[in-house]
């Protein structure tokens, strides 16, 4: 058989392994969290090799229907991406309120919004995050890292810097629950915000993001980097985010201004 013929063979074969669990989970075979058959199960189910298998699972992960968590296997999605709407999420009587944005997001999503506060803590701001605080490298700012999980899953991971003579004399920051979400409490201070700012890309997992947010090798995440802009101009918060792409969408809306 040609070369050819051998990758046209492959590339069949996945898609066909890839076809038959798909159709498995929509006629409830396989239900919303069940195990997907191991690696080892589909290879000799279908007397492949390995990475025809890793690609049909593959398939399934880009069509949405399993995902995959470091070390425990792949599962039938058992709900919805958080849908995240950037136009709503900040607005000011959602503050007031005193829910955080995440944990609403991920209710109505369907699923147990929880959160773990990795470090609250005077760190030196790197360069990037100083750039855009308006500091030199290196300058002391308060860090604030969480990592946010849905039912049990790691799903996102983010930093809040913050300037250091801006929070100084706002203790609630500092405690592990500031009660409501940080922007409130900066609000309380004075500190009345007027606009957010948000640049996205998209990128693969690096080792360490891949063990946080427990995901597949060569998973892609959404790097999110957020400034919390004051009415006198000033950013009072830079937030780094990394969020498990399958995980989430991100909803904008734009004004047709000229």
């Amino acid at each position: 058989m040609a070369n050819g013929e051998v990758a046209s063979s492959a590339t069949a074969k996945y898609l066909q392994i890839a076809a038959d669990l798909a159709a498995q989970i929509k006629s409830g075979a396989l239900p919303p969290g069940a195990v997907v058959p191991s690696e080892a199960e589909l290879m000799q189910r279908y007397g492949v090799a390995s990475g025809t298998v890793r690609k049909a699972v593959a398939e399934l992960r880009t069509a949405q229907l399993v995902e995959t968590h470091h070390g425990r296997g792949s599962f039938v999605r058992s709900r919805p991406p958080v849908q995240r709407k950037s136009t709503d999420r900040f607005r000011r009587t959602h503050r007031e309120a005193g829910k955080a944005a995440y944990l609403a997001e991920a209710e109505i999503s369907g699923g147990i919004p929880s959160v773990t506060v990795l470090f609250v803590g005077p760190t030196a701001a790197p360069p990037e995050i100083a750039d855009r605080l308006g500091l030199p490298a290196g300058t002391q700012v308060l860090a604030r890292k969480r990592r946010y999980f849905r039912d049990g899953v790691p799903t996102e991971e983010a930093t809040s810097y913050l300037p250091w003579d801006v929070v100084k004399d706002i203790p609630e920051v500092f405690a592990e629950n500031p009660g409501g979400g940080i922007y409130a409490r900066l609000e309380e201070h004075g500190h009345s915000l007027a606009e957010f700012t948000e640049s996205v890309r998209a990128r693969l997992a690096t080792k360490p993001e891949t063990k946080a947010l427990a995901l597949s090798p060569g998973a892609p995440v959404i790097h999110l980097v957020r400034d919390a802009i004051a009415t006198g101009g000033r950013v009072v918060e830079v937030c780094d985010t990394i969020m498990a792409a399958d995980q989430f969408v991100l909803d904008y809306r734009f004004p047709a201004h000229d």
